[in-house]
């Protein structure tokens, strides 16, 4: 039988971003350098043992690589805090990076946004309804599930974290070409800017 997938269908009129909110990103994907802007997101991955998980991962959309993550038994401010504070580690300043998120619970709490003032980031939020507004890493999330995820069963939360860790830290970021780094990885783009 074939599985007939129905294309989505763009709307323009989708959604806006609250008044107190901005998306200062507005789909323009491309940096001209490393941490200049970061998109996150989260997603869910199921185990046997303890039904859903989740996963917060912070992109650099210079290298697409995952800088930043964090895997949790619950989908909280917290959890989203953690993955930009592992992205934080390896950058001295993070003064005007721009941080790109959607409107849910997690990014939008004051545990979330007290962080993004005291790292002097710039918050900037996909319109209500608008996966494409943050299409990098929902691709990656996309990516994650098809490569890895939908091809193994975890039985533990344990076995998860240490196969997810594996696939974004040797695979991923390391092994995997992208067409969009002209079949580069996110690592080999990196070291090209370090050694610049």
């Amino acid at each position: 039988i074939s599985v007939v997938v129905r294309k989505y269908k763009y709307q323009n009129n989708q959604g806006k971003v609250p008044d107190d909110k901005e998306n200062i990103l507005n789909r323009d994907f491309n940096a001209t350098t490393i941490n200049q802007k970061w998109v996150t997101d989260i997603t869910y991955i199921h185990v046997q043992d303890g039904g859903w998980t989740y996963l917060a991962s912070v992109m650099d959309l210079y290298n697409r690589k995952i800088i930043g993550y964090s895997y949790g038994k619950n989908p909280t401010a917290e959890l989203a805090k953690k993955a930009v504070e592992n992205a934080c580690l390896n950058v001295e300043d993070t003064t005007d990076i721009i941080l790109h998120s959607d409107l849910g619970s997690q990014y939008t709490s004051t545990v979330f946004e007290d962080m993004i003032i005291e790292k002097n980031m710039k918050h900037s939020f996909s319109r209500k309804g608008n996966p494409y507004d943050n299409a990098c890493i929902e691709s990656f999330h996309s990516v994650l599930k098809k490569e890895e995820v939908y091809l193994n069963t975890y039985h533990t939360f344990e076995e998860a974290e240490a196969a997810l860790f594996e696939y974004i830290e040797s695979w991923y970021n390391r092994r995997r070409r992208h067409s969009a780094l002209d079949y580069k990885t996110p690592q080999q783009v990196e070291d090209e800017v370090l050694v610049a």
